[in-house]
């Protein structure tokens, strides 16, 4: 009669499976660690911008590549710079369709008062659209909020800077806790 070993191989597979998820989950961070680490590069970035915390009561932002970066939220998640306000009246409705053109740049890169390469399809020409308020739509909320968020103060024609914090960035991400500078511009879809 032959000795059977497949018991023994798979107890020492299984041992050595349970060993090597062990020593890795030694490395992995807490999500509070990584919450903070993503405050740090959204801090490291903004120290090289001029911040003024809030939006301006008439909403009539400083605009330009040398305007201020605003404060939009009480939490610190979302800082903009308008680039260009837009065209007054062309306001968003809700569940409109808009197609929108970004590049977007991964803050925890950030040094040196430099920018790393973006992605987007400014960069890789493709569509992107959501519904204007509609979250219930997967093509808007795999997008996050904070892509939206633009168009609750200025119109549709606007190019705007904006930090977006992981928790509202693209739905698909908001895991690595990474936050990002997104450089946007809006339209309709054309007729």
């Amino acid at each position: 009669m032959k000795p059977n070993f497949l018991p023994f191989i798979l107890i020492a597979i299984a041992l050595g499976l349970f060993g090597a998820l062990f020593t890795s989950c030694d490395d992995s961070k807490t999500y509070a660690e990584l919450l903070t680490e993503e405050n740090h590069y959204v801090n490291n970035f903004l120290a090289d911008q001029r911040v003024i915390n809030g939006i301006p009561e008439d909403t009539v932002f400083l605009t330009g590549p040398d305007a201020p970066y605003y404060r939009l939220d009480d939490d610190g998640n979302f800082y903009m710079q308008v680039l260009d306000a837009g065209t007054k009246g062309n306001d968003v409705e809700v569940d409109e369709l808009i197609y929108f053109r970004y590049t977007r740049y991964a803050l925890a890169e950030y040094s040196d008062g430099k920018l790393p390469a973006g992605s987007g399809n400014n960069i890789t020409p493709g569509s992107a659209s959501f519904r204007y308020g509609n979250y219930q739509l997967t093509s808007s909320s795999q997008w996050g909020q904070g892509i939206q968020l633009p168009l609750l103060y200025l119109p549709i024609d606007c190019k705007v800077n904006i930090v977006i914090k992981s928790q509202y960035g693209f739905s698909d991400e908001t895991t690595y806790v990474l936050p990002y500078l997104y450089n946007l511009s809006y339209q309709r879809p054309q007729i």
